[in-house]
């Protein structure tokens, strides 16, 4: 009946604390030979907050993440474009979370060993192939620092929660390639600095070519009266950028990107000095995958980036990932570990999030960005003399509806996963 899961990320680490919820036993996967509190800032929607709560933790999460009060969007200028409340403030009946990546994925791994064991949480095992039984996956895994077999675990199902480059998603589709870079690049940090706007404001400001996001993932001011700010920013490079393809993850070099930013000096807030004061920065490339016709073969299926990595426009990255977790489980609960639970899963999850790709690939809400840019590059007084107020809601209800979290209809909602009968206890 064990459940093999590879990728001991947000989406894998959710998996296997919703299997678990249910009744089914789980075993995690991971790469790396430690599993750490890695990373930078990231929003976890109220779809997904919700999600979470329903495993038991909301007490850990609110200790360690800020409710995000509201979303604004400004111009290169720093003038305002549009801002909307979120989470409890939108009339939500959950929370939006401004947390730290690793912050998050050490709440959900603190609970995986809590409740899972130690034991099914293996790390230094990267999946090397897998065969089908009779009753279901056998998995192959390695130790990638060495090269060495870790030997062999057998499961009921294998779901490859192992992030944009999945080995079982390269095995699946051999002739894919790397991930697709659209020629723009993020430097992401976190500095110590005064709050801004409300205190728990998300900003993005700029255009398509230039921008900076930034939102506070402490909720406590430090000895000095600072808060933790989280940052991007993000520029498209001219095609005659020479970027190293093969570096998704390296130190970036202020001086690289500053100058871009030297004038947005806001009377609300400081862009150079966060960039300035950063003690260290990173370098990503902005990357997705084209959508795919299948995600289940078998008894395997994936799950989170590996099925539909997309750029990380509308914060939606990571709370997609614990939807398809919690969609895997609905459908385990409702078809018992079988090729059919999968099939249920993709069918609702892959035309989903195919058209979310498909509109972060058009900026999805933060096109109103871009559109000011191109209708007023040199200023203007008032927004709606650029753009009116129902594009701006249109854009921003759209999103929302694609997206699946569109207040009334996700309040009307019960959760994903109701346990409201026994647990399958068979593969069917």
């Amino acid at each position: 009946m064990t459940v093999l899961i590879a990728g001991g990320g947000i989406g894998g680490l959710t998996l296997a604390l919703s299997l678990h919820q249910i009744g089914i036993p789980a075993k995690v996967f991971e790469s790396v030979p430690e599993l750490r509190p890695l990373g930078v800032g990231i929003n976890v929607l109220p779809h997904a907050v919700r999600e979470l709560i329903e495993l038991g933790l909301h007490d850990k999460l609110d200790a360690h993440a800020v409710r995000t009060k509201e979303l604004a969007y400004f111009s290169k200028h720093g003038k305002p474009i549009w801002s909307e409340p979120r989470g409890i403030e939108a009339g939500y009946k959950w929370p939006q979370f401004s947390i730290h990546r690793g912050t998050l994925q050490q709440v959900l791994l603190d609970a995986a060993i809590e409740r899972l064991g130690k034991e099914n949480i293996l790390t230094s095992h990267h999946l090397s192939g897998w065969t089908e039984t009779d009753n279901g996956v056998r998995a192959e895994f390695i130790d990638k620092a060495t090269g060495k077999s870790q030997g062999s675990h057998d499961g009921v199902l294998l779901i490859a929660a192992d992030g944009i480059h999945s080995a079982v998603r390269e095995k699946l589709y051999p002739g894919e390639g790397p991930p697709i870079w659209n020629g723009r690049i993020l430097w992401r940090g976190i500095t110590d600095s005064d709050a801004f706007l409300s205190g728990r404001t998300m900003i993005m400001a700029g255009h398509e070519i230039l921008k900076f996001v930034c939102y506070p993932i402490s909720k406590q001011a430090d000895s000095k009266g600072k808060f933790r700010i989280n940052w991007v920013a993000e520029r498209h490079m001219p095609p005659t950028y020479q970027w190293r393809r093969e570096d998704y993850n390296r130190t970036a070099r202020l001086e690289e990107f500053l100058p871009w930013f030297k004038d947005w000096k806001f009377d609300w807030l400081d862009v150079p000095g966060l960039i300035e004061n950063c003690p260290h920065a990173y370098e990503y490339p902005l990357v997705d995958r084209d959508p795919i016709t299948q995600w289940t073969f078998g008894r395997v299926t994936l799950m989170g980036d590996a099925a539909h990595p997309m750029y990380p426009i509308g914060s939606n990255g990571a709370s997609q990932a614990i939807l398809d977790a919690r969609v895997i489980t609905r459908e385990i609960l409702a078809h018992g570990t079988t090729n059919a639970a999968l099939v249920a899963y993709e069918a609702e999850r892959r035309p989903a999030t195919t058209d979310l790709v498909m509109l972060n690939r058009r900026n999805g809400p933060e096109q109103v960005m871009q559109m000011v840019e191109e209708r007023a590059p040199d200023g203007y007084d008032v927004v709606t003399d650029v753009l009116s107020l129902k594009e701006l809601e249109d854009i921003a209800a759209n999103y929302k509806r694609v997206a699946g979290f569109q207040v009334e209809g996700l309040n009307a909602k019960p959760p994903i996963v109701q346990i409201t009968r026994e647990a399958p206890r068979a593969a069917g």
